[in-house]
């Protein structure tokens, strides 16, 4: 029985070193594996972040001009935002001569 007693021993030494080795291997890959996650993780979001942005300019008053119906179709809205008192006199005058300068 000594004998059985001590060879089991030595096998449950064994075996517990092995699953203790077994387990620090697992480990250590794990945490290599989360590292190598999170810089694939990094680059990703560099390689795919929008560019910066860029404003257009602001736009001209009038860039393109307009046709002699269009400056009087203005000038009626304008004439009735003034009626409604929604423009005042100044207001109306500042873009009448916008409109007109065409």
């Amino acid at each position: 029985m000594p004998g059985l007693v001590r060879g089991m021993a030595r096998t449950a030494a064994v075996v517990g070193t092995a699953t203790a080795t077994r387990n620090a291997v697992n480990r250590r890959q794990a945490d290599k594996n989360a590292a190598a996650y999170a810089q694939a993780q990094n680059t990703y979001q560099q390689q795919t972040a929008p560019p910066p942005q860029q404003y257009a300019p602001p736009p001209q008053e009038y860039a393109t001009t307009l046709s002699q119906e269009e400056v009087i179709a203005q000038l009626e809205r304008l004439g009735a935002l003034k009626a409604q008192g929604i423009l005042t006199e100044e207001e109306f005058q500042a873009q009448k001569a916008k409109l007109l300068a065409i």
